[in-house]
């Protein structure tokens, strides 16, 4: 209750009553203050005493922890994911190595990829003069299936994607009932008549699954490390504060 309501001069009797409330009021919000900074100061002391419990290796653990969490979320700190490009809607799998994207191709095809955050990796010489060095270029796995509808079989693409290009490494047809329990995979994607290279090249060129996207996808995994990178800090910390 507020003070003000209290110093209103209604009526001098009443005035003259409430004159005499003032002190116990003054009281009552002295009590209540000091109620408040001893619960305050317990809560304090009881987080203090915790802290305390720690053994100083694992004090030392959470301050190394701390830090690094507030190096990476200043220094390159994770955007929001995207969650479309070009004809592609995008769906991140939080604390998952996978994101998922799908889109449909003329009538009824649905395409679905799947992909790696970064697993491999191969040098590759820097532009420039100096020949003696090599850049590292970071790659990513992606699984390609593209079929046309329930019910029929699926064709997928095992493919690798660079940081500015896609190579084909196999290709599958998949039966839909699942009736053959090994089947054949197909010869190396290298080993096919070239001609024949070129036009499933082509043909998953028209669907979208292009160098372009190889571009996209290595933006996205570059801020996803980022973003499971900090979470993974987070749950370290969390548990270590227990």
């Amino acid at each position: 209750m507020a003070i003000s309501r209290f110093l209103q001069p209604h009526s001098g009797s009443l005035f003259s009553s409430c004159k005499t409330l003032i002190p116990q009021f003054q009281q009552q919000f002295s009590r209540q203050t000091n109620k408040t900074i001893s619960c305050l100061l317990a809560q304090t002391r009881t987080h203090t005493s915790q802290t305390l419990q720690k053994s100083p290796f694992e004090s030392k653990i959470l301050r190394i922890l701390r830090n690094e969490i507030q190096y990476q979320s200043d220094y390159a700190p994770p955007h929001q994911p995207d969650v479309k490009f070009n004809a592609f809607m995008v769906k991140d799998r939080p604390g998952e190595q996978w994101i998922t994207l799908t889109s449909k191709f003329g009538e009824g095809e649905n395409i679905k990829i799947e992909a790696t955050m970064f697993d491999g990796s191969k040098l590759v010489p820097k532009s420039g003069d100096d020949d003696a060095e090599e850049d590292v270029c970071l790659h990513i796995s992606l699984l390609v299936d593209i079929s046309k509808g329930e019910g029929c079989d699926k064709l997928e693409f095992c493919c690798s994607a660079w940081a500015d290009c896609l190579e084909i490494q196999k290709v599958y047809v998949f039966r839909s009932d699942g009736s053959l329990p090994k089947p054949y995979m197909g010869p190396n994607f290298r080993d096919m008549d070239y001609k024949l290279r070129i036009a499933l090249v082509e043909y998953l060129k028209e669907r979208g699954v292009n160098d372009d996207l190889c571009v996209f996808l290595h933006d996205f995994m570059m801020n996803k490390d980022r973003i499971e990178f900090i979470s993974w800090l987070n749950k370290v910390e969390s548990y270590l504060e227990k």
